[in-house]
């Protein structure tokens, strides 16, 4: 079996930001009230800027840092919510920005988990001999999707992009990998597209809703659940402990979670890296982008370990070497 590991790394986000303040004028909240619940100071917002746009700057970033040619790329795996187009892909349409001729490019829809799971099939992939060097991408458009009429749920949402490419290595570094799933539409759902044709016009103005819905007490006992179960079980498939682990890159959903998860585990909380506070949770997005930003801390040999959950429900963890 092949060995695999993280070659590269890279991020992007809109110029434009929207501080707490500034969103306490389009709704009932203030800085306080935000920043006290999540954590959450500001998040970049896109003036325009498309989902492809975002991925495609992330992933030209991560192939410099490879140093590697984009026709070396075999496959490219994009978790989003917010694609441009429902066809083609998002995987599609970056593959022909970026002229990667020799991938097979594709979607995956598992929320804020999407970057696990993207992970874990480029993994799989290198491991089975179908692919050589994979690209993962999480990027989103969150803006679009958000009711900003709704306070509980406009504060914490953010857009961007981060990417990472896996390759095949004689040294294996990715230590283990875990994920889950349990269907629940109640907690955290976004409407698809209705159901109109010439045997049924709907009017149900619900079904035309496209903005996120978010059972907010739900999604939270959840997360506090699954985040240590996912270290749990992860650090069980390498056979290690605890206190071996050196970096933890959780989700970046809300600051409470993440120090709770901590508490539970048993891990110091220095060892948890955030840039909540300036991004916002940036579901597909937020795993790349905060290890592409974290990675100036790590040193060769160092443990880390990333931590998904979002809708689905769903939930995942990847143990791995720097």
């Amino acid at each position: 079996m092949r060995g695999v590991k993280i070659i590269g790394t890279g991020s992007a986000r809109p110029n434009k930001t929207l501080t707490n303040d500034e969103l306490a004028k389009l709704v009932d909240t203030s800085d306080e009230w935000i920043t006290s619940r999540t954590g959450i100071k500001s998040r970049y917002i896109s003036d325009g800027v498309s989902t492809t746009q975002l991925a495609v700057e992330a992933a030209k970033k991560a192939i410099e840092e490879a140093k590697i040619s984009v026709l070396e790329i075999d496959m490219i795996v994009v978790g989003t919510l917010t694609p441009d187009l429902l066809m083609p892909s998002a995987a599609c349409m970056i593959q022909s920005a970026l002229g990667a001729v020799n991938a097979t490019a594709f979607d995956i829809s598992a929320a804020c988990s999407g970057f696990i799971y993207g992970s874990k099939i480029a993994i799989n992939a290198i491991r089975c001999e179908d692919a050589k060097t994979v690209l993962v991408i999480g990027a989103e458009v969150l803006s679009k999707i958000v009711d900003w009429k709704d306070r509980n749920t406009c504060v914490l949402f953010g857009d961007g992009a981060g990417a990472a490419i896996y390759q095949e290595s004689e040294e294996n570094k990715i230590l283990g990998v875990y994920t889950q799933s349990e269907g629940n539409v109640k907690a955290l759902s976004l409407n698809g597209i209705p159901l109109s044709n010439c045997f049924l016009q709907t009017t149900n103005e619900n079904d035309t809703d496209f903005y996120i819905k978010m059972d907010g007490r739900e999604v939270y006992k959840f997360a506090i659940s699954v985040a240590p179960l996912c270290i749990e079980k992860v650090l069980e498939k390498a056979n290690m402990d605890v206190s071996e682990i050196d970096h933890v890159i959780l989700h970046q959903a809300n600051e409470r979670i993440m120090d709770m998860a901590a508490k539970k585990i048993d891990i110091d909380q220095s060892k948890f890296f955030k840039n909540l506070d300036s991004y916002g949770n940036t579901s597909a997005a937020s795993i790349p982008i905060a290890l592409d930003e974290a990675k100036s801390e790590f040193k060769p040999g160092e443990k880390i370990v990333l931590v998904g959950f979002g809708g689905g429900l769903t939930w995942g963890s990847i143990l791995f070497e720097w």
